[in-house]
């Protein structure tokens, strides 16, 4: 009898798999995909928080109850719509429902979505590296006062003695990611990432860690993902949630940001063609027509187990520790526990 022929592995480098919600799924959904997470070997379940969805801290509470194994992260928590004193408030009561198990992710938030809250969002870097400097003290039982800069505290302590929760900064600038190096405990980047962009952060902030002899933050990545038995459908099928999110992120006037002009010259597709396939998208254009391969390799992970798998790797050789993977499509469950099954299969 001829020998089965060999499943071909993924590379030693593979990061971490994780499964990434938000707001934007019923929270009672989300805790049945937290579930199919654990149950399928996956390391962790982040929740992205955007305004004017779903809040997502109760969500994690109760997904944090459910499950007995995977990390629960929250990224990211912006400063300006929770104060920090009331964002230590909140996660040391998380960490009591799962000790050891939660993870903060800070970050300045969006701007625009933030004002249109009624919040200011003034100088977005000086409020994060406060609030880390706030939120971290407060957890450890300090008590803290903290005037003349964009928060202000006095005498702000917990009345408990809290677990400890790491604290993850979120950014794709140099200087945020700079300032992740030197106070930052984890990296969260945030979708549309091109490998070499991942590459290029992971460097900076392993650059700025040694600056000031510190163990180097671990990398979370964000990616957009599909995946199936038919890897040409699943290729196919994550093109929408691209269009989705190049519209949602990308400047709608003005120029681009220098971290947004770095992405796009990372992912390869020339300046240009990527201008005007924005344009056609916010035109109501098709992005299943609109977006090619290139889009697809350098923006998500999509294909059969096998192939996605070689492509979480290639995260990993960047930098990436774990890969947060928003399940995209009408069968997230399954597709979790079929790339689950490859996943164990590749590390037995």
């Amino acid at each position: 009898m001829p020998a089965s022929p060999k499943r071909e592995r993924a590379a030693p480098s593979l990061p971490r798999i994780a499964l990434r919600l938000s707001g934007a799924v019923d929270a009672r959904r989300c805790v049945e995909l937290a579930a199919a997470a654990e149950a399928a070997g996956l390391s962790s379940v982040w929740f992205a928080e955007n305004p004017f969805h779903r809040g997502v801290l109760a969500t994690a509470g109760a997904c944090a109850t459910s499950t007995a194994r995977v990390r629960i992260g929250v990224g990211v928590v912006n400063p300006f719509s929770r104060h920090p004193a009331l964002i230590a408030m909140e996660f040391a009561a998380l960490a009591e429902l799962a000790p050891g198990r939660i993870v903060l992710g800070l970050g300045s938030g969006v701007g625009a979505s933030v004002k249109r809250m009624g919040f200011p969002h003034d100088r977005p870097l000086t409020a994060l590296r406060e609030a880390v400097g706030i939120v971290r003290a407060m957890l450890h039982g300090d008590s803290v006062t903290h005037r003349d800069g964009v928060f202000s505290v006095k005498r702000a302590q917990l009345a408990f003695q809290a677990k400890p929760v790491p604290i993850y900064m979120a950014g794709g600038g140099q200087r945020a990611v700079r300032a992740c190096g030197n106070i930052g405990d984890g990296l969260v980047v945030s979708n549309l990432t091109p490998v070499r962009s991942t590459a290029r952060l992971a460097e900076t902030l392993r650059l700025a860690a040694g600056r000031y002899n510190r163990q180097v933050p671990e990398v979370v990545q964000y990616v957009p993902c599909v995946v199936r038995p038919d890897g040409a459908a699943a290729r196919a099928a994550v093109k929408h949630v691209i269009g989705e999110m190049l519209t949602s992120f990308w400047p709608t006037e003005g120029p681009w940001p220098a971290f947004r002009e770095a992405l796009v010259e990372d992912s390869g597709i020339p300046r240009s063609h990527f201008a005007a396939v924005l344009a056609w998208l916010r035109r109501g254009e098709d992005p299943d027509h609109l977006l090619d391969d290139q889009f697809v390799g350098a923006f998500a992970i999509a294909g059969t187990a096998e192939e996605c798998l070689k492509q979480a790797a290639a995260y990993g050789a960047a930098g990436a520790a774990e890969l947060a993977l928003t399940f995209a499509g009408m069968q997230p469950a399954e597709d979790i526990a079929y790339l689950g099954k490859a996943l164990q299969e590749n590390m037995a």
